[in-house]
């Protein structure tokens, strides 16, 4: 049975009622799309691990990717999509390893994603739209700029998919790029 976006959204805010978090998902969801059509996958899996791969973050902090499991049940998430969302925490909070180019993407892109956000939120226009990987790699190397933003996890995610951390970083700003306005709109609609 596919799942429908409608589906995880649902399940997404019955679990997280927080801005940021809900932000933070649609964000993660825009730039799995961008990277599937760049792989040449299927955008619509790839967007919902990324929708939901927080699923449990909000209500569960301590259990954390060991939670989300009971709870893509509540839509019948296929085994693949529980995989994938419970091996971006690998190494931190799952002993799920990341396996798949879209599971690898996932594992890199969740915290950069958070890097990129906060150094956008920075700038004067407040956007990615104008970001130049210059800039965010002078944010990525200051250590206390979004310090809970692990640069661990970031190159490693990088070295698993055998891409240079520039490569990531640039891909990332993109992807982010190519879905800033209908997050800003699906989050004012969801977030009011």
């Amino acid at each position: 049975m596919e799942i429908t976006r409608e589906q995880a959204l649902a399940l997404l805010q019955k679990y997280n009622t927080e801005p940021f978090h809900i932000q933070h998902a649609l964000t993660v969801e825009g730039v799995m799309r961008w990277f599937a059509q760049e792989q040449g996958e299927d955008p619509e899996f790839w967007g919902l691990c990324g929708l939901l791969h927080d699923v449990d973050f909000e209500k569960y902090p301590d259990q954390h990717c060991q939670k989300a499991p009971e709870l893509l049940a509540e839509i019948h998430a296929s085994d693949a999509m529980v995989h994938a969302i419970c091996s971006h925490g690998y190494g931190l909070c799952s002993d799920v390893a990341p396996e798949h180019t879209m599971e690898k993407i996932l594992f890199a892109v969740d915290e950069l994603t958070g890097l990129i956000g906060a150094a956008a939120r920075m700038r004067p226009s407040k956007s990615v739209m104008d970001m130049e990987l210059s800039s965010l790699k002078k944010k990525f190397k200051d250590k206390k700029f979004a310090a809970g933003c692990s640069r661990e996890v970031i190159s490693q995610g990088a070295e698993r998919l055998g891409w240079s951390l520039d490569t990531v970083l640039e891909k990332t700003i993109l992807a982010m790029r190519s879905c800033e306005a209908s997050v800003a709109q699906e989050q004012a609609r969801l977030c009011g």
